[in-house]
């Protein structure tokens, strides 16, 4: 059996709002330590049939970066949930939602632009 370390390193200012993310894993091909302006981890406790997170993003996350996120990390979410249970149809539900998110998204951002 194989075992695989991930490290993350969350520096914050004094009211510990993040300034940088870095990560680093023992079973990588990157040499260095990854940086990071954002991250969504997510366990799962089976005794308590509830999810566990830690969502964090640095001061540095832009909005348009953020919708970025949410959409590649829900298209990943979906994919990821598709493998596990092969229901396509509710993959593709997921999918389309993600889609709709994010062009709301830039068309709100176009809107705010042309009015700013």
């Amino acid at each position: 059996m194989n075992k695989s370390t991930i490290t993350i390193e969350v520096m914050t200012d004094g009211n510990r709002v993040p300034d940088s993310i870095s990560w680093s894993a023992t079973d990588t091909t990157a040499e260095n330590v990854q940086k990071a302006k954002a991250m969504m981890i997510s366990f799962w406790d089976g005794a308590d049939k509830a999810a566990l997170r830690i969502d964090l993003w640095t001061k540095e996350m832009m909005v348009d970066e953020m919708a970025d996120f949410f959409y590649q990390t829900l298209m990943t979410m979906a994919d990821t949930y598709g493998r596990a249970t092969k229901y396509r149809e509710d993959v593709e539900e997921i999918k389309m939602f993600a889609k709709d998110f994010y062009e709301k998204f830039r068309a709100r951002q176009l809107k705010e632009n042309k009015a700013g």
